[in-house]
Formats: structure tokens, C-alpha cells, sequence
């Protein structure tokens, strides 16, 4: 074969050959369908809202490759309310995500979707994470899990603590990392040290509302309960119209076995920030244990119709229509989850 020949033989054979690798990595990446790649922010309000067909079309977004890190953030915050094996998958795929903000994501909804007892399987790998700020995510979803829970990263989790603290230590002193130093001494029972911190987050920002609240916590764990309920009184009697104190005053009250009293400052927070699920929620298991099973349902179908994604209250809700025998309320909710999100665990649980 002559040289020109020979030349063009193999130049030939080049272009096959990057012809062939081009076509093999366009047929490994998935092909993201045009109508769910314009489907983000149909998908993202239909999971807010609770609307049929959130699941799917939520993990739909969630399995795009293509998809934005900050769009991935929003689709995590809703992804709690669908649990499910494939939800599941999903969050455990972005704890490897590159992005650090993604995988401090998918920690917050492996926490939401994974009972407390089962999560140091999926989180405790992190605590060995390249990234500082992952390992330190991954330790606070890890606080308050006893050591059987924790099983083999029990150490690690407290190695990843104690370099945590360090770290805050070390930075100058700012209201939140005096929090977040409080809270971890807290874990580890240094209760002095613990006050030492919120003195110093109250210090600097005196209406750090968690902080006192967290020192009224700290006071009772010191066996100073006067002390704690006399902070908490002055507190309210300067703020009597913060739902936050209320709130805190309802568990505090309940923690010492005052349920009377305590469903007054539960029911007090509700009406000064009615849309707060989170003391609706509070005020309904609380009325569910004095026996007032009706007044509880209430709670809940308020928490349901004012946010419908909220899956904890509607199951909450399911179990206690069952409990009083009112089935077709049952039927519907059920109905409602179902498309929702058919896959959900209360559903194959037959609920």
C-alpha cells in the first residue's frame, strides 16, 4: 500500500474510531426528556402542595443529572414529605453528590425520611468526609443517638465533636457558635460548660430566644428548677406575645407533669402563629394524651388543610380517626396519600 494510501487509511480509522467513543458516551448519558426537563417548578409546587402525583414527578427532578445545585437544595426540602425506597435512594445517591451544599442537603433528608435509630448506617460514612463542613452536618444529625444506635461510629462521632468544638474555639465568638458550642456540650453532659456558652450567646445577643430556651433546659438538667422556671417567667413576662416562649413554656410545664397547665401555653402559641405547624402539631399529641381525642383531630386537619405535603400530621391524623372509628375519614386520607404518593411505607404498611 503506497504511503497516501496508508495515510488516509488510517486517518480513515481515526474519524471511526472517535465516531464510535462519541456515540458510546451519548448513548451512556440519559437523555432527560424535554417535558421533565421544563418541569421544575410545576414538579417543586405540586410537592409543596401536596398535590397527586408529587412523588413522581419530585423524583423525576431529583434523578436529573443536569439539574442545578441550587435547584437540587429546593427539591431536598420537600423530599421528606415522600418517603419511600425510592426517595431513599435518591438522598443516599447526593451524600456522594461533589457538591458540598448537596450532600449537607440529602444529611437533612436522610433525616427526615430515616427513623433516628436506623440513620448512623447512611450518615456515619460522612463523618469521614473530605469536606469539614459535611463532617460536621453529618455529626449534628448524629447527636442524640445512644451508642447502640450509633454502633460502630460511636468513636468517630466523637472524634468528629470534639474537633468540631476545637473549630468553634478557635473562631472569634459570635452569637451562633457559642449555640452551637452550647449544644455540643450539652451532648456530652458538660452541662457547666454548656451555660458557660449560652451565657456568652446571650451575651452577645440578648434575644437569642433558642439560647434561653436551651438555658432553661440547662438549669433543669443542674437540678435548678426554680432558677429555670423564674428565667422562663421573667422571659414571658417581657414577651408575653412571642409564640416561641409560649411554646417553650407548654413543654417545659408538660416535661414536669403540668398537662393543664401546660396545653394553656401550647394552646396560647397556636393562636399567636396559627400557620406554625410545628406547635399545632405539639398542642394536638398533647391534647391526644389528656383524652381529648376530638379536640386533637381538630389540630391536625387545621395543620393538613392549611399545609397538605405535611405527612407527619396526615398519618398522625390517620391513626387517630381510626382510633375513633370514624373509617371513611380514614378512606379519604388514605386516598389522598395514595396519590400523593403511592409508594409511601403507612400505605404498604396497610395503615
Amino acid at each position: 500500500m503506497s504511503k497516501p494510501r496508508r495515510y488516509l487509511f488510517i486517518s480513515l480509522l481515526t474519524v471511526l474510531a472517535i465516531a464510535i467513543a462519541w456515540y458510546s458516551l451519548r448513548s451512556a448519558t440519559p437523555q432527560i426528556p424535554e417535558a421533565i426537563k421544563r418541569g421544575y417548578s410545576e414538579a417543586l409546587e405540586q410537592a409543596r402542595n401536596g398535590k397527586p402525583g408529587a412523588a413522581r414527578v419530585l423524583y423525576q427532578q431529583l434523578a436529573r443529572p443536569d439539574i442545578s445545585d441550587k435547584r437540587r437544595l429546593w427539591l431536598h426540602a420537600e423530599l421528606p414529605n415522600y418517603p419511600s425506597p425510592q426517595a431513599l435512594k435518591l438522598a443516599d445517591a447526593d451524600l456522594h453528590h461533589p457538591s458540598v451544599a448537596v450532600r449537607q442537603a440529602a444529611i437533612h433528608s436522610i433525616v427526615g425520611l430515616v427513623p433516628s435509630g436506623q440513620r448512623s448506617l447512611l450518615l456515619g460514612p460522612l463523618l469521614d468526609d473530605d469536606e469539614q463542613a459535611v463532617r460536621f452536618s453529618a455529626s449534628e444529625a448524629l447527636l442524640g443517638l445512644s451508642p447502640d444506635d450509633l454502633g460502630l461510629y460511636f468513636g468517630p462521632l466523637e472524634q468528629v465533636i470534639d474537633e468540631y468544638e476545637k473549630t468553634l474555639q478557635a473562631q472569634p465568638a459570635t452569637a451562633h457558635n457559642q449555640y452551637q458550642l452550647a449544644r455540643l456540650h450539652l451532648h456530652n453532659a458538660q452541662l457547666k460548660e454548656a451555660q458557660a456558652a449560652l451565657d456568652a450567646t446571650l451575651q452577645l445577643d440578648p434575644g437569642n430566644l433558642p439560647a434561653l430556651v436551651m438555658q432553661i433546659e440547662v438549669l433543669d438538667k443542674l437540678g435548678q428548677t426554680d432558677a429555670a422556671q423564674q428565667l422562663l417567667a421573667k422571659q414571658l413576662q417581657e414577651q408575653p406575645n412571642s409564640a416561641y416562649l409560649q411554646h417553650a413554656l407548654g413543654l417545659w410545664l408538660l416535661h414536669h407533669d403540668q398537662e393543664e397547665f401546660a396545653l394553656l401555653g401550647l394552646s396560647k402559641a397556636v393562636e399567636l402563629e396559627p400557620d406554625n405547624r410545628v406547635y399545632r402539631y405539639d398542642l394536638a399529641t398533647t391534647l391526644h394524651a389528656a383524652e381529648e381525642l376530638e379536640a386533637a383531630q381538630k389540630q391536625l386537619q387545621e395543620i393538613v388543610q392549611r399545609h397538605p405535603a405535611d405527612r407527619k400530621a396526615r398519618v398522625l391524623l390517620i391513626n387517630y380517626w381510626k382510633e375513633s372509628g370514624q373509617l371513611q375519614n380514614v378512606q379519604v386520607l388514605l386516598a389522598q396519600l395514595e396519590q400523593m404518593n403511592p409508594d409511601d411505607p403507612a400505605l404498604q404498611q396497610g395503615l
